[in-house]
């Protein structure tokens, strides 16, 4: 059978790439774990999420065919935090050095989830993006058995022949050269952990300067308008307080989305870039089928954090609304009995649920230190003895003054607080009045009793975690993309 013939009957018949119910049976062997993370990806860019240009067919088969989450959230919206929380296990504020933000402490590195994984027997791999905060003296490629790390700056990279090839091809290249070489007769994780559709961010043209798409995306898109911004009306933006409109989140809306033209240009690229994963993940679940492995393999796709995308007047992730913090989640697990499947799970998940859910597929042993719970019950729409979370704390530790927050997102309510402006500056949206989260009612002298109670439920996760960080002086600097903000921003 030809490459572009599996292709095909891959995409005309997706039941070849998903087994039948009967090959689920209880007993079977510790579950293969395939893992796609992408990067600054918006929740609702995905086809199966109602977007109506973004396409993304492989994706949107793994949601018809097993549980999209649409309710999936990062506890800290940045790549660098949002995957010490993934490895972890734990919410920043648990695994950060106090006076190095946002180095991870030895303890919590000790306890990654592919190195439980190692122990209870599974081959590990990660290829792409890393990007870990880790302590002095850690080295990432012994946490697992195959591991490397590729970047972008630039995306395209030369190959030996002097031909071009992008970083999320050359991941998935990686990926597929991995499951030829497994054996059914091991478990393995393998993630895949791409740097689209983060844009470039020392390349500030329009397009492919900017967001770099893969030559497999070509094209697409270019005959599309996009719509504005659905929170773009410059009167929102107007009301942000000054060290909002000040912030990185600003600043680099001025790279991109200024104008009709680049935001244009730039909408169409980020999108490529997008469609460019999911054809990657295509030709992977290909791999795996052609490998023999499809049948015991739970696969799963998230993002590090979500995008404003010219909402608000903001680029970025970083603060507290609804876009930075939203993420897609999609999980297709083989096992699922068929009326499981197809689902749209509504609960609040997070990101930090994952690397529980690791472990308890793998039947390894949890750390204590783990925060998260698994998802294995969502999954399987079984009841739990322990009702599912109603709420979350969230916080961002990193780019001091103007983004250092803490909060807690509720089924109703939002608070944040942004703890490093003198006085502290507050939030406060009610969800079931206004879901775009347009007003501040921090002030509003009716909601002084919601105010103060969503204080001290921050104040108790807060504190359930370590209590507060140290002032803005007396702790460390982060170190990474976004961390130095180079002065105001255009107004």
């Amino acid at each position: 059978m030809t490459r572009r013939l599996l292709f095909c009957l891959l995409f005309v018949c997706p039941s070849l790439l998903l087994p039948s119910i009967a090959l689920a049976k209880e007993g079977a062997a510790k579950p293969n774990i395939l893992f796609f993370f992408a990067d600054d990806q918006r929740f609702n860019t995905l086809g199966c999420a109602g977007h109506p240009i973004v396409k993304t067919p492989a994706i949107d088969r793994l949601a018809a065919e097993g549980v999209r989450f649409e309710n999936a959230f990062v506890t800290t919206s940045v790549c660098w935090v949002s995957r010490a929380v993934l490895f972890t296990g734990q919410w920043a504020r648990s695994h950060v050095q106090r006076t190095a933000v946002p180095k991870v402490t030895p303890e919590a590195a000790a306890t990654l989830y592919p190195v439980q994984l190692r122990k209870a027997g599974y081959t590990t791999a990660h290829f792409g993006k890393w990007h870990f905060q880790a302590p002095q003296g850690f080295k990432p490629e012994e946490q697992f058995d195959a591991f490397e790390q590729i970047g972008r700056s630039p995306y395209f990279k030369t190959m030996p022949d002097g031909s071009k090839r992008h970083e999320t091809d050359l991941i998935c290249d990686r990926g597929i050269d991995f499951l030829k070489k497994q054996s059914k007769d091991k478990p393995f994780c393998v993630q895949l952990s791409f740097n689209a559709a983060h844009a470039e961010d020392g390349d500030k043209r329009p397009g492919i300067g900017h967001y770099p798409w893969p030559q497999s995306v070509d094209g697409m898109y270019e005959d599309v308008t996009i719509p504005a911004p659905r929170l773009g009306d410059a009167a929102i933006y107007e009301a942000h307080p000054q060290f909002l409109k000040d912030s990185i989140n600003r600043e680099r809306f001025f790279w991109g989305y200024d104008t009709p033209e680049k935001y244009q240009t730039n909408l169409r690229a980020y999108f490529r870039m997008i469609s460019g994963i999911d054809k990657g993940v295509a030709r992977v679940l290909a791999a795996l089928k052609e490998a023999g492995l499809a049948e015991n393999t739970i696969i799963v796709y998230a993002a590090d954090n979500g995008y404003y995308l010219g909402d608000r007047g903001f680029q970025g992730k970083w603060s507290h609304f609804e876009e930075s913090l939203r993420v897609p989640l999609v999980i297709y697990d083989p096992r699922l009995p068929k009326e499981k499947r197809g689902r749209v799970a509504r609960e609040m998940v997070l990101n930090v649920d994952l690397p529980a859910t690791f472990i308890d597929w793998a039947g390894a042993e949890r750390p204590a230190a783990y925060e998260g719970r698994s998802l294995s019950t969502i999954l399987e729409g079984k009841g739990s003895d322990k009702p599912w979370r109603t709420h979350f704390f969230c916080e961002h530790l990193d780019l001091a003054p103007t983004l250092t927050w803490e909060g807690v997102r509720g089924e109703r309510y939002v608070y944040a607080r942004y703890f490093d402006q003198k006085p502290v500056f507050e939030f406060l949206h009610d969800l079931q009045t206004d879901p775009d989260e347009l007003k501040n009612l921090a002030t509003d002298a009716s909601h002084a009793g919601t105010l103060a109670e969503m204080r001290k439920l921050c104040d108790a996760e807060m504190n359930a975690r370590g209590g507060p960080i140290l002032p803005m002086g007396q702790r460390g600097t982060a170190k990474g993309e976004g961390a130095k903000k180079k002065g105001k921003a255009k107004k």
